[in-house]
């Protein structure tokens, strides 16, 4: 993989600085109930968290995410596009905790937030991002690559605001999502906190800065990994990496499952196993290296 360099890396610790340092003395609550249940690590049997354990939204579904992505097997497209991103700072609004993991949310009322190209055919607002991650450093994204996770991911939000009305349709319609995933890697740097409330107000911030610099990645059709878990999503998955300190990753176990007055769950493990790949093809916009 490759290392990412230092001005992006300090974009991320400006992020979290930013909407978290300082606010906090003490962890985050849920502003909904999410489980009395403890999580497990990942294992070769994926037990992980109850949001998962009942019922899906889709059954037989064939196109699920997230996926293992094998180098060997995926597909250059010299038709792929490069990503256009295209994010306003002002639009980001507020980061809150949905109960099983925080995201920030954003201003979808216009398109000048949002992304183009690749492999869409239209234009995509963004609508929030939030982070997957594990209890210790050795799993926790969502993805995998070789067979190997990531102690985190990124993922940005969008919707087709070209075929549809709002969010809500997006996400039950065809082609109604396209999520940016992100890798996280730890490198050694300085910790953070998470703020007190369920909900806190954010100041300007432009997501771009926490993508990587090198824009190769792949694609493939998949499925929201929460529920609904609706197959209406263009993955688009960033081959590098970035890195974050380890007292960030430390900042988000901080994050509780359970509200108040409800024994303290540590938010940790909040990511969906790994789906089959089924007849589905995961297209490279890059060459592979021998």
């Amino acid at each position: 993989m490759l290392r990412r360099n230092a001005c992006k890396t300090s974009a991320f610790s400006f992020m979290v600085k930013q909407t978290w340092g300082p606010l906090c003395s003490r962890p985050v609550r849920s502003e909904q109930w999410c489980s009395q249940q403890s999580c497990a690590q990942r294992t070769s049997n994926n037990t992980l968290h109850p949001l998962w354990t009942g019922p899906v939204s889709v059954p037989g579904g064939t196109r699920q995410s997230p996926i293992n992505i094998r180098r060997r097997d995926t597909v250059y497209d010299p038709r792929l596009k490069p990503l256009t991103v295209s994010y306003v700072a002002a639009s980001c609004l507020y980061v809150w905790n949905s109960g099983y993991l925080f995201q920030v949310e954003f201003d979808d009322s216009t398109k000048a937030s949002g992304i183009s190209g690749g492999p869409l055919e239209n234009h995509y607002r963004l609508k929030q991002f939030h982070f997957h991650w594990g209890a210790a450093n050795e799993w926790g994204s969502e993805h995998a690559v070789d067979d190997r996770a990531y102690p985190a991911e990124l993922h940005l939000v969008h919707w087709n605001s070209v075929k549809y009305q709002n969010y809500k349709e997006a996400v039950m319609g065809e082609n109604g999502l396209a999520v940016i995933g992100v890798f996280l890697k730890v490198i050694a740097c300085w910790g953070c906190r998470l703020p007190n409330d369920a909900r806190a107000a954010v100041g300007p911030f432009d997501p771009s800065s926490l993508l990587p610099a090198c824009r190769d990645y792949w694609t493939y059709p998949g499925s929201l990994t929460t529920p609904p878990l609706t197959e209406s999503v263009t993955w688009i998955i960033q081959k590098e990496p970035v890195e974050v300190a380890p007292g960030q990753l430390s900042a988000f176990r901080t994050l509780l499952f359970s509200a108040r007055g409800e024994e303290e769950k540590v938010m940790v493990n909040n990511y969906r196993p790994l789906q089959p790949l089924m007849n589905r093809k995961v297209r490279a916009s890059f060459q592979a290296q021998d």
